[in-house]
């Protein structure tokens, strides 16, 4: 007979998101199950109900971990310029870039089918990942860069922005394949379509982004 699988492993939990996440690259955020994790992480079949209550709590933490990221990663972007516009741009192009990083996080974080009513820790990183974004607009808006408006429809219509390319970016949709030539896409449309109060050529470097 085999050996039983341990149902203790050195850090269960990241072994069980690790899985999760070589599972949703290779059949996407439904087609597999908690037993499948285990499996894959090496451990019991009971194992993941250690952390997870069920396959939800798993992609919801999956999804949670990822809002995390994409908020660090806009505000460091920001934190990198000192223009407003260009705090906004270049946290748009940090957005993009890691969905590019981070696919099945992107995925889960958009597309995986668990309630966020019942799963308050992905609704909070996901409120705090938007609130970045209207932080910034409304710090535009305050200093008369963007057209005057309501700082929730001008960060809805950033993020309606970068969203859309990043999505057409990881599912194949762009006549691109490398980050460079994406993120020059990116540029050029947050260039031609960000509402600024007079219109004026922003266009900075992105290679740091």
């Amino acid at each position: 007979m085999g050996r039983a699988k341990p149902y203790h492993h050195g850090n269960l939990r990241e072994a069980l998101l690790q899985s999760a996440i070589r599972l949703i690259a290779e059949v996407g955020p439904t087609a597999f199950t908690l037993r499948e994790v285990a499996r894959l992480a090496g451990v019991s079949h009971n194992a993941p109900y250690r952390h997870f209550q069920d396959k939800g709590a798993l992609l919801a933490a999956v999804a949670t971990q990822g809002y995390g990221e994409l908020t660090d990663a806009m505000l460091e972007a920001a934190s990198k310029e000192s223009n407003v516009v260009d705090r906004l741009k270049h946290a748009g192009l940090a957005y993009i870039s890691f969905a590019l990083r981070r696919p099945e996080h992107f995925t889960v974080m958009f597309d995986a089918p668990f309630p966020k009513q019942t799963h308050p820790e992905a609704a909070d990183a996901s409120e705090r990942a938007f609130s970045v974004l209207v932080s910034l607009v409304r710090g535009c808006v305050e200093k008369k860069q963007l057209i005057s408006g309501d700082p929730l429809d001008l960060a809805l219509l950033a993020w309606s922005m970068v969203h859309g390319i990043a999505k057409l970016a990881i599912t194949g949709r762009l006549p691109y394949r490398s980050k460079t030539e994406i993120l020059k896409f990116a540029e050029f449309v947050i260039d031609e379509s960000l509402p600024v109060s007079q219109r004026k050529n922003i266009r900075s470097q992105h290679a740091h982004v």
